[in-house]
């Protein structure tokens, strides 16, 4: 079972963006949505890295490598690990795969020199094409940007884990809570990683995070997407802004809230949470171990 890439519309998206009752931010016109508890950065800096240092003894690993893409979650990932084990223990990659890659790219080499980091650049597109054209012709990528999103992804985590192994590093993944509630990754993409220091973090408790690290305000205002096409940003994939998708998240996965009370306490259109509480469920299989035949024993 593959899955929607960030950049396909979720189940439900349109009605979530454009329902009766809903707002342009996918809550309900006039209503606060509450926000999700404030982290304490300087104590979240501390543990992560505590888990970082104690994680790569215990692998007895030279250090981690990154993959960098100049947004938010994969430069705060970078910084702490930074921070926690030193610039010269973490590697860097920017792995373009077109045009919008490519200035991402140069944003990813311009936060690795910052960092002090060394960073290489691999443009994955001649490998996207050299894919294409060994597989069978009904594999045909060029008119499924789904496929082809997915196919990036793992390619990206393919040439990480390369490095990885070249290197004698551990492979950090950048995948927030918020994504990962979401199924908003790639199986064996994004979503292949041997740490997570993001993983129990919102993406607004990231926000915060990234400004007490003092990540460049180019990289906190940039819109969240994954970069695979054109115009693509995560609020018009998810149908509301993470300020409403996190909010929802809390109160229905970690509270056990129903949706018609999530909806309720918080000001939020039915839509939007039954659209989002939809995509976790959907997504269940991303959260999971692979089944064997003996799980039901």
């Amino acid at each position: 079972m593959d899955e929607p890439i960030r950049g396909t519309t979720p189940v439900g998206g349109d009605a979530a963006a454009a329902g009766d009752g809903v707002s342009a931010d996918g809550g309900a016109r006039g209503a606060a949505v509450d926000p999700v508890p404030e982290v304490d950065a300087d104590a979240e800096r501390e543990r992560i890295g505590a888990f970082l240092r104690r994680s790569v003894a215990a692998a007895d690993a030279e250090g981690v490598v990154v993959n960098m893409s100049g947004g938010l979650d994969s430069t705060v990932t970078a910084a702490l690990a930074v921070e926690a084990l030193g610039p010269e223990r973490v590697h860097g990659l920017a792995l373009p795969s077109n045009k919008t890659g490519d200035a991402n790219a140069r944003d990813a080499e311009a936060l690795a020199d910052a960092l002090g980091i060394r960073l290489d650049t691999v443009h994955l597109q001649p490998l996207v094409a050299a894919f294409g054209s060994a597989v069978p012709e009904r594999f045909d990528l060029h008119g499924d940007p789904v496929a082809t999103g997915n196919l990036v992804a793992r390619l990206r985590m393919a040439v990480a884990y390369l490095a990885a192994n070249a290197t004698d590093r551990l492979v950090l993944g950048t995948t927030n809570r918020s994504e990962r509630l979401l199924g908003y990754y790639t199986k064996h993409g994004d979503g292949a990683a041997d740490l997570l220091p993001l993983g129990h973090l919102y993406k607004t408790q990231v926000r915060t995070l990234a400004a007490a690290l003092d990540v460049p305000s180019f990289v906190l205002d940039r819109p969240a997407t994954a970069g695979f096409l054109l115009g693509q940003c995560d609020r018009d994939e998810l149908g509301a802004p993470y300020e409403v998708v996190d909010p929802v998240l809390r109160l229905a996965v970690d509270e056990g809230l129903a949706g018609l009370a999530v909806a309720d306490r918080l000001g939020v259109a039915e839509e939007t949470v039954a659209d989002l509480l939809a995509r976790h469920a959907a997504s269940d299989h991303k959260r999971a171990r692979p089944p064997t035949p003996a799980d039901g024993d």
